[in-house]
């Protein structure tokens, strides 16, 4: 039996390569989720204008999913909410409760929304009630 090195064998079976996992690793980066796509249709077709992943707050990182130009309006998109996810547990939960308050006291109304109130157009009625007053 021959000895074939490890570095050509490797390349001989050309392993598969690892399957993408559905987040990225890195820290900080943002996906957008469903809902944030759906919503984001939703508000092009009524013709609303909009900036996405809007920094609110000159001294923080905050960001909102959703902007309403015009408008002193934040939308927001909460995802995990039925899956145990960051803004169900604890410490997420209490991020999100000062970067809301943070933006009221900013002059800011905050709507906060779920991928279920967004696919079922709940989310859009919503903005245009306060968008066409």
């Amino acid at each position: 039996m021959s000895s074939i090195p490890l570095a050509e064998y490797r390349k001989m079976i050309k392993a598969k390569p690892k399957a993408k996992s559905r987040r990225p690793v890195r820290r900080g980066a943002k996906v957008e989720s469903e809902g944030e796509a759906t919503l984001a249709q939703h508000l092009k077709a009524h013709g609303i204008a909009f900036d996405q992943e809007f920094k609110f707050c000159e001294t923080r990182k905050w960001r909102a999913d959703f902007h309403i130009v015009g408008h002193k309006l934040l939308v927001e998109v909460e995802g995990g909410i039925w899956s145990g996810g960051r803004h169900t547990r604890g410490k997420g939960y209490q991020a999100d409760i000062e970067k809301y308050n943070a933006a009221t006291i900013l002059g800011y109304t905050v709507l906060r929304f779920s991928t279920a109130d967004v696919k079922s157009g709940g989310a859009i009625k919503g903005i245009l009630e306060l968008v066409e007053k």
